[in-house]
């Protein structure tokens, strides 16, 4: 049975207490979904809405009962929810969580010799696959946090100008824009001068000095961009204004990101003790690529602004990921 989930507007104040359970299988779910929800946090943009409204969805159908604690904020606000206990899990991206959380540049992982406790990229293993099982491992160490299946999708940041401004400047790399970055205006979200895959990683990789950044948040780049209050965005190649308002993306010629996969992190007590969050949510990840995503962005940010929690339950039933 599908239990009704409760809906919450603010992070909870009390702790989440320790549920002592004798029983296995079935009985298992029942006394787990009748004590302490599951408590799901989501950051502040369309993306991670719809993610989290997923991943609800999927515990309900596993009989589970949750809480939702989205639109949080930014990473550091979500990861301290995260490992204080307030909430149970949330989507992460691996490049947010290598470079911004755990602080590791991308080059000290890909480079042939490895940081210590963490694999190189080495023959047959992708920069991607690296990148998860950096985050994987140190997250487990560090903060007893357990990432599950990766998505397919790469949701990389990137550069975004306007088509015309592109073809009228002879841009096509970041390299290209920095010659002129001096005279123009970047838009992007509030933590994006002080992230080191930000404002700084562009200066420390291409040079970069923009006239200003215009600090907004998440939901209202894309508007800022098309009022000509900015020439430049900072995006995420999965965000449906890059398509749907004829943008282009720059290429990071001087590879500045690392892959951004998607995946929920969950705290391992919470895993221990609901085994089964593993087995509703790891079949998402293989469903979800960059179109995908892209599009489903598109349904709520678009001119039909659909809400997160219609698009995420129509997907999920298209795919037959929950019952209708």
């Amino acid at each position: 049975m599908v239990t009704r989930r409760t809906i919450v507007q603010s992070l909870a104040a009390t702790p989440i207490a320790v549920l002592t359970l004798q029983s296995q299988g079935s009985a298992f779910f029942m006394a787990r979904a009748q004590g302490n929800p599951i408590k799901i946090g989501s950051k502040n943009f369309t993306e991670e809405l719809i993610l989290g409204e997923m991943y609800a969805l999927l515990l309900q159908n596993a009989g589970l009962t949750v809480e939702d604690h989205f639109n949080l904020g930014g990473t550091e606000v979500a990861q301290a929810a995260l490992v204080a206990g307030e909430i149970d899990l949330y989507p992460e991206y691996t490049g947010t969580g290598l470079t911004v959380v755990l602080g590791i540049p991308i080059e000290t992982v890909t480079s042939a010799t490895p940081m210590s406790g963490t694999p190189a990229a080495g023959e047959g293993e992708s920069v991607a696959q690296t990148v998860y099982k950096t985050v994987a491992d140190e997250y487990k160490k560090q903060f007893d946090l357990v990432w599950l299946d990766p998505s397919a999708f790469n949701d990389t940041q990137a550069l975004a100008v306007k088509k015309a401004f592109a073809d009228e400047k002879g841009i096509k790399t970041i390299s290209d824009l920095a010659r002129i970055a001096g005279d123009l205006i970047i838009v992007a979200p509030s933590d994006f001068v002080e992230r080191p895959d930000g404002l700084k990683g562009l200066e420390d990789f291409y040079g970069m000095k923009f006239k200003d950044v215009l600090s907004v948040e998440p939901g209202i780049r894309y508007q800022a961009l098309q009022d000509d209050q900015a020439q430049v965005v900072l995006a995420f190649s999965t965000d449906g204004q890059v398509a749907g308002f004829d943008l282009v993306l720059l290429e990071d010629d001087k590879e500045l990101w690392p892959p951004y996969n998607v995946s929920p992190v969950v705290r391992n007590d919470t895993l221990t003790a609901n085994p089964g969050i593993a087995n509703a949510l790891n079949p998402l990840a293989a469903a979800l690529t960059n179109e995908v995503m892209s599009g489903l962005n598109w349904q709520v940010d678009g001119p039909d602004k659909k809400e997160p929690a219609d698009v995420a339950k129509a997907f999920l039933q298209e795919k037959g990921l929950i019952s209708g």
